[in-house]
Order: C-alpha cells, then sequence, then structure tokens
C-alpha cells in the first residue's frame, strides 16, 4: 500500500494548486532552442503500453529479485498508471530498445510549450534532485554523490538535477529499497541552483533549456522544494514542479508515464 505520507503530500500539493492556477503554456521559445524539435509525446498506453508493461515485469523478476519499490505499475482503462523513480529508470530501459524514453524535465516543458498532451489531472516523475548526503534517503543520497564527485561535480551547495532517462538501477540487497541508482555514459548531471530550498514556493510560467523554472512574480505554476537529502522530481495536476517528493518509492494511480519519441533521444 502507498505511503500515507506521500499520499497526504500528492493529495495537498495536488489541491493547493488546483483552484488557483490558470495554467499557461510555456513562452514559446526560438526555433534555434535545442527545446525545438519534432519529437511526439504520449502516454504509456493501448496495445504497446501492455506490451511495455510486459517486459518490464519481466526484468523486475528476472534481474531485480521482484523488487517491492518496482511493482507498482499497473495496466488498467487501457494505459498504464503509476509513477516512481526507479520504475521510470527501468522503463526507459524497455523503451530505448522501441527507441523511444521517458520524458526527462526537458521534454515536458517542450511538451506544454507545444499543448502536445493534457497532463491535468496526473502527476509523474522525470528526475532526481540531489542536495545533500544526508536524510531523506541518506543512503542512496551517499551512493549516489560518490558518482558524481568521481565525475568531478560538487555536491552540497546548488541542487544537481539528474533526468530519470539516462540513469541505471542496480540491484543492492543493503539499500533500503533493494535498489541504487547508477550513473551511466547517457546521464545528465546539471547544476540546478532554481531547485535550492531557498526557491520554495516561488512562481514561474516557462522553464530554460535544462526544463527548470524560470522565475517570474506573477507564473501560475509553483515550485516546491523543501527538502534536504535526495529526492524525487515530478509534476503536478496543476503543472506545478515538485523537487521535494522524499519518498521514493511510492505511486498512487494517477501517475502516469509520459513517452518520448522521433526527434533528438537523450
Amino acid at each position: 500500500m502507498p505511503n500515507q505520507r506521500f499520499l497526504d503530500t500528492v493529495k495537498r500539493w495536488m489541491n493547493k494548486e488546483a483552484p488557483a492556477e490558470r495554467v499557461q503554456p510555456a513562452t514559446p521559445i526560438s526555433q534555434s532552442s535545442p527545446l525545438i524539435n519534432n519529437a511526439s509525446y504520449s502516454f504509456l498506453e493501448g496495445d504497446f503500453g501492455r506490451q511495455v508493461l510486459e517486459e518490464y515485469n519481466q526484468l523486475v523478476q528476472s534481474e531485480y529479485q521482484n523488487a517491492s519499490a518496482l511493482q507498482k505499475l499497473s495496466f488498467a482503462d487501457d494505459v498504464v498508471k503509476g509513477s516512481n523513480p526507479f520504475a521510470l529508470i527501468l522503463l526507459n530501459r524497455v523503451l530505448q530498445h522501441h527507441r523511444k524514453w521517458v520524458a526527462r524535465p526537458v521534454d515536458l516543458e517542450r511538451a506544454l510549450d507545444k499543448d502536445a498532451i493534457n497532463l491535468r489531472g496526473t502527476y509523474g516523475d522525470s528526475g532526481l534532485v540531489l542536495r545533500s548526503e544526508t536524510n531523506p534517503n541518506e543512503y542512496l543520497a551517499k551512493h549516489l554523490a560518490s558518482q558524481i564527485k568521481e565525475k568531478g561535480y560538487d555536491v552540497g551547495g546548488d541542487s544537481v538535477m539528474i533526468p530519470l532517462a539516462g540513469l541505471g538501477l542496480i540491484h543492492n540487497s543493503n539499500s533500503p529499497h533493494n535498489l541504487v541508482f547508477q550513473l551511466t555514459d547517457s546521464s545528465e548531471i546539471i547544476y540546478a541552483p532554481q531547485l535550492n530550498k531557498t526557491n520554495h514556493n516561488k512562481k514561474f510560467n516557462k522553464a530554460n533549456e535544462h526544463g527548470l523554472p524560470i522565475f517570474e512574480d506573477n507564473g501560475s505554476r509553483t515550485l516546491y522544494s523543501n527538502e534536504d537529502g535526495l529526492c524525487r522530481l515530478y509534476r503536478c495536476r496543476g503543472l506545478g514542479l515538485v523537487a521535494g517528493g522524499d519518498v521514493l518509492a511510492n505511486s498512487i494511480d494517477n501517475g502516469r508515464v509520459i513517452v518520448c519519441a522521433g526527434g533528438t533521444s537523450p
């Protein structure tokens, strides 16, 4: 069953935004921007969604010893339901065999800019945010921080954001979730001062080339960023951005996987 703290947090952030926000598409970005390409965006649904979920479940059993954090997705109403960082990293591995990928923060902003998919009423993970090597999720934070440091990046100053697309997943019986995050050659490591705790509750309408908020006083979207340690990065029903989801493994039914295809893959 989902952790009650996670359920309460998602509902609070979703309900907090819904009455007040009239979500505007991000201001169109110039054609020279890397945000513009011919990618398509869709939920993981239909026969393809069912096939991908079957392939995913086979990997959960064969390579990850049925880790409970990965058993959070379901197929109902012709769509894959649920979302957490562990699941989306493994889903991305499956999707890559089909020349597709799970949406990164920048892909979500592209989709909003183009009004390409209706994300209202759903949430979905797109990245991890590392602020320190402490709790929440201290074991995973330390494991990921050591890899980031090996690549020459600082940890403990500005927030570091890592899109889920490009990360790897390894079974580790010492981890609280029996899983750890693994950097790969495809991983993006992005300094993200926009996601620092000092920017909690700031407003924005659009994002930069990494999918990070560009703040403005009259923005219609909200950033929530009030945690330390390692947290999940996900969108809310009102298209706000939560960079403080500390319960990494939990998932609820209005979670959706956004699949990208065509254009420039990560």
